[in-house]
């Protein structure tokens, strides 16, 4: 789906332990410049690169992917992206580069081993699942960003620090459309901007605090990896969220 010039929100299907879902990763485009922001499951590059090709662009022109955080929903095609496409440089927070390289274990790994001895059967088999799942999507970075950093990309891309799903969660402001993208911030849920439930973040009181970084910007439309496309008065809505209401 076109959200504006240069801006692409992509509809991605996928089947999360049995259930349907879907997942909306940006496109953005200009000039030579062409930047996938996030990277879907594993085994999703074929649907991804399907769903660019309907917007108008193919696998070899893409040469840039921003990794908003290392969950397995947003890196699990990002190897098979690196093979594909040479010419990709793959961009992330610093504090995420060790996780998406496999020098650190991703959060939700972690916190789910040290609970190991008292989840029940069926969260000790997710636990292996994502483990062995994650062993093979070591993907090196190549070059981290920083709160604040404006990307001299389509129009002009602000980095935005908004840690706590993660610790080295990003979200991305499109200066010229004035769109935002979550990342996994926030979510889109029957027609409603929503905060991500607590229970999955790494740190939830950061995660609520994140969302005053948000106000800060005069957004016209919101892309949520989760639920997608949000354009009813985003402003008041965030500055509503981010006052806990």
């Amino acid at each position: 789906m076109k959200v504006a010039n240069g801006v692409a929100m992509l509809e991605i299907a996928a089947n999360v332990m049995g259930a349907p879902r879907r997942i909306y990763p940006t496109l953005l485009w200009e000039g030579d410049t062409v930047i996938l922001v996030d990277a879907g499951y594993p085994g999703q590059w074929p649907l991804i690169r399907e769903a660019m090709e309907q917007a108008g662009m193919v696998a070899d022109q893409l040469n840039k992917v921003i990794i908003t955080h290392h969950d397995v929903d947003h890196v699990g095609s990002l190897p098979n992206i690196v093979r594909e496409c040479p010419r990709v440089q793959v961009l992330a927070h610093e504090q995420e580069k060790p996780y998406i390289q496999g020098e650190k274990q991703p959060v939700k790994v972690a916190r789910l081993e040290s609970q190991l001895d008292s989840l029940p059967e069926e969260m000790k088999s997710l636990y292996e699942k994502l483990k062995a799942s994650f062993e093979n999507l070591k993907t090196p970075v190549d070059r981290t960003l920083t709160a604040g950093e404006e990307l001299p990309h389509c129009g002009g891309i602000t980095v935005i620090y908004t840690p706590g799903h993660t610790p080295g969660h990003i979200s991305l402001y499109l200066r010229q459309s004035k769109t935002l993208i979550t990342g996994d911030a926030l979510l889109v849920e029957e027609g409603r901007l929503l905060p991500m439930s607590q229970h999955i973040h790494w740190d939830a009181e950061l995660a609520a605090k994140s969302l005053q970084e948000l106000t800060q910007y005069d957004i016209q439309a919101v892309i949520c990896y989760h639920g997608g496309l949000y354009k009813d008065n985003p402003n008041r809505r965030i500055a509503e969220l981010a006052s806990g209401h």
